[in-house]
């Protein structure tokens, strides 16, 4: 006990409050031992914040994501108020013969911004036409995407009023044809990008995989090649955020992804694809698809150059082949016909287009690009997120992992390059911002993502 004194006798005011312990000594009588008083308080503090601001993300989180209805489709009330052109504003020019025919620029186009296929180069292309031209975009509100996976609806464009016109719509949605189509003329050119399934499966399991709980009980370091040994083992598609893996292209062009392949409804769906679309392009011949596109639109070279963007860093896990790569195939059997159909027609717009002013174009388009990558990018590639020294070129990352490359902009560059060569590298939520896009929920997130180090 005496000890027990000493110990404590010495303590300043700042020391921790004590607690009388009430002990028998060996003659029967109490006495009474001090002890240190553990920091209850201060844990009880900690925990309490931790569930309100738990709780607060988890509210946040319930507004800016939308329930996922996927065999559901709603219409805006003022479904009979279709974009009405200003009297005496410019329409574009629907026919597009090619540069040599003298057509004019079409300035009207609907991107179906689908994920994982070369579609956010694509969308800095459009985003640089748009700008140049200074047409008008239709913008998420408050979001880099129109409240995906829910359907699009109008009532979801940035400052929409019923009647109004749009240039071009470019951001991610799940697709609702009667509603897009009610924001542009007649006339206005519709585009998307499809890819390899198999492909597109891996790319989307590796991006997404964070996000979709069902992947969380794979156990194994390769959790892609576990997956699609037994995928009926671990797949739900009422699971949250399932539809990332399976059938990606059809749920984003805003079909039924877990339609049986054998159904007759998947041929008729795609031939709707090919009626509403006047282009679809492939992933893995985009260079190709570009030519077939600047044809179509009538435009310049200068508006298909591109950079590779939001590329993702080479995985430790090998790429899917042989038996694996089998598998993924079937099972994204919908998108499997998609593609095959679409990678058809596209053969068959290149051989009416012609091979050999297709290899012609090609080059031309390949060496613009070349030159305008010594005159840009510093280092002349794409770099890890680690390495970017300007925020304003750190694209957006994954949960989890930093696995998307980005570039470093040349420090001097000439004045008649330097416009052209930031607005090439600029990432799309910076160029979003930029464009004058309401990106509040967005930046938000990435707020609380950087504070939370995700």
């Amino acid at each position: 006990m005496n000890d027990s004194r000493e110990d404590t006798a010495g303590w300043s005011r700042s020391t921790p409050k004590v607690t009388r312990l009430e002990t028998w000594n060996h003659q029967g009588f109490p006495e009474m031992t001090l002890l240190p008083k553990k920091p209850c308080k201060s844990k009880a503090k900690g925990l309490l914040l931790g569930a309100l601001f738990t709780s607060f993300l988890l509210l946040l989180y319930s507004y800016v994501v939308p329930p996922l209805y996927p065999h559901m489709a709603f219409t805006t009330s003022e479904a009979a108020a279709p974009c009405s052109p200003v009297p005496n504003e410019p329409v574009a020019a629907t026919p597009a013969n090619g540069s040599a025919g003298g057509c004019q620029p079409r300035r009207d186009i609907v991107f179906m911004k689908t994920h994982k296929t070369a579609s956010s180069t694509l969308l800095n292309i459009l985003f640089r036409f748009g700008q140049k031209h200074e047409l008008k975009f239709a913008f998420p509100n408050g979001r880099n995407d129109f409240h995906y996976p829910s359907y699009f609806a109008r009532s979801l464009v940035q400052d929409y009023r019923p009647g109004a016109c749009f240039n071009i719509i470019c951001n991610h949605m799940r697709f609702h044809y009667e509603e897009v189509r009610g924001l542009v003329r007649p006339g206005a050119t519709f585009i998307t990008v499809i890819r390899d399934p198999a492909r597109l499966f891996e790319s989307s399991f590796h991006y997404f995989g964070s996000v979709v709980p069902l992947t969380w009980k794979l156990s194994s370091r390769d959790k892609l090649a576990e997956f699609l040994q037994d995928p009926d083992r671990y797949y739900d598609p009422s699971s949250y955020n399932a539809h990332y893996l399976r059938n990606l292209l059809f749920f984003d062009l805003g079909y039924d992804s877990s339609l049986d392949p054998a159904s007759p409804r998947v041929q008729e769906h795609i031939l709707e694809v090919e009626r509403r679309f006047h282009l679809v392009l492939l992933q893995e011949y985009f260079d190709e698809s570009l030519v077939l596109l600047r044809e179509l639109l009538c435009w310049d070279l200068e508006d298909v150059l591109y950079f590779k963007l939001n590329a993702r860093r080479d995985s430790p896990v090998p790429r899917l082949s042989g038996e694996l790569y089998r598998r993924a195939t079937a099972w994204n059997l919908l998108d499997v016909r998609l593609y095959r159909h679409f990678n058809a027609s596209f053969w068959r717009k290149v051989e009416a287009f012609g091979r050999e002013r297709m290899a012609r174009e090609v080059a031309e388009l390949r060496q613009a690009n070349e030159h305008m990558r010594r005159i840009c990018i510093d280092g002349g590639q794409a770099v890890g997120a680690e390495a970017i020294q300007d925020s304003a070129m750190q694209p957006w990352q994954p949960l989890g992992i930093k696995s998307i490359l980005g570039y470093n902009l040349k420090k001097s560059i000439g004045p008649q390059h330097e416009q052209l060569c930031r607005r090439m590298l600029t990432p799309e939520i910076q160029y979003l911002s930029d464009l004058g896009a309401n990106l509040w929920v967005t930046k938000l997130w990435k707020f609380l993502r950087d504070f939370l180090r995700w």
